[in-house]
């Protein structure tokens, strides 16, 4: 089965804490690397699935099922696409 690599971001959180991260593990995010940077809490993941769509769809259900929602889903490497893209606008 493939692994699909995003992040989720967890809404009116700003700050991953180690009770939240624990909450997201019990609830059966284990595959996910909880984080927090510039007022934003959020978790990657590497989650197994037979598609992109249910591997995030699962992802979501399981960050609501510890209590959270979640804001945003964006691709694992989106900061090296800012980066690049801002390198890029600068440059014109």
């Amino acid at each position: 089965m493939p692994t699909y690599d995003f992040q989720l971001v967890l809404g009116e959180v700003d700050l991953m804490t180690e009770g939240i991260a624990d909450s997201l593990f019990e609830a059966g995010c284990d595959d996910g690397t909880p984080f927090s940077s510039q007022g934003v809490a959020a978790i990657g993941f590497s989650r197994e699935a037979n598609s992109l769509e249910e591997a995030i769809r699962s992802a979501i259900a399981d960050v609501n099922k510890a209590g959270f929602l979640v804001s945003k889903v964006l691709p694992a490497d989106e900061r090296v696409y800012d980066k690049i893209n801002q390198e890029l606008s600068a440059s014109d």
